[in-house]
């Protein structure tokens, strides 16, 4: 299986069914709490659409006519929450991005799946590209969303949690423009760094540019570390108190926008 993979996921609550558009372990990011192994600056290599069909209709028989379920999946998360776009890297730099989603919607039609959400799950870099923007288009066509990452709201946080120089106004263009394509959610992970929260100018700079999106985006996902880094940075990383995270929630709903929190 070399495109798709399932987990047990908390945030989509149920089983996940994760496409992987880049099995090479490559990404234009590093963000410093990504959990995968041997992460690579890259893209992706070539993408086989015949192989990934054929992947998710082995997964999609395994899930819905066999015992996947009962053998893999505990009671009460027992539910096809969604197809993912995900992965090992970036996916919509993937050239073959839009065919892919293209694909996954054609197979979850002969499941009859069509109401099974499709999620781009995706750092955003990349949504100014005309190709990326018509596969966003299919999945907020078919009904689906997008999780748009932002963690930071300056150019020198987002270098330092996510590897990349962004600046933040063409983050927030990118965001509304997808927003504008597909039911868009912010994803923002947080948390502790050498035993210490976020600086409050950071997480000033981070309300004011999400502050921007009220209104164009449907909320925003709040999480915390699950799962350990793979990454030089994984000993100096840790989790936040709950209570931090709805601290944090409260001041974004004070700005108008719902808050799903996941700490």
């Amino acid at each position: 299986m070399t495109y798709v993979y399932p987990v047990v996921s908390r945030r989509a609550g149920g089983v996940s069914l994760g496409i992987n558009l880049n099995p090479n372990n490559a990404c234009n990011w590093r963000c410093v709490y990504c959990q995968v192994p041997g992460l690579v600056r890259g893209g992706p290599p070539p993408l086989d659409l015949r192989q990934l069909e054929a992947e998710l209709r082995r997964m999609l028989d395994d899930i819905c006519k066999g015992d996947f379920m009962a053998r893999r999946v505990p009671e009460g998360l027992r539910v096809l929450a969604d197809v993912a776009f995900s992965g090992n890297g970036e996916p919509t730099s993937a050239p073959e991005f839009p065919e892919a989603v293209s694909s996954a919607l054609r197979v979850l039609g002969e499941y009859g799946l069509q109401r099974t959400r499709l999620r781009l799950i995706t750092n955003g870099s990349l949504a100014d590209r005309t190709s990326v923007r018509r596969g966003i288009a299919r999945i907020g066509q078919a009904h689906g969303e997008v999780w748009f990452k932002l963690d930071a709201g300056s150019t020198a946080a987002m270098a330092r949690i996510n590897g990349t120089r962004q600046k933040p106004e063409a983050v927030l263009r990118r965001l509304m423009a997808c927003a504008a394509l597909c039911e868009t959610w912010v994803q923002s992970c947080f948390f502790a760094l050498d035993g210490e929260p976020p600086v409050e100018r950071d997480v000033v700079d981070y309300l004011e540019l999400l502050a921007k999106a009220e209104g164009a985006v449907a909320g925003v996902h709040l999480y915390g570390l699950a799962r350990p880094s793979c990454q030089a940075e994984a000993e100096r990383l840790g989790r936040l108190p709950a209570a931090w995270l709805e601290a944090l929630a409260d001041r974004i709903r004070n700005r108008g926008l719902a808050v799903k929190v996941s700490p």
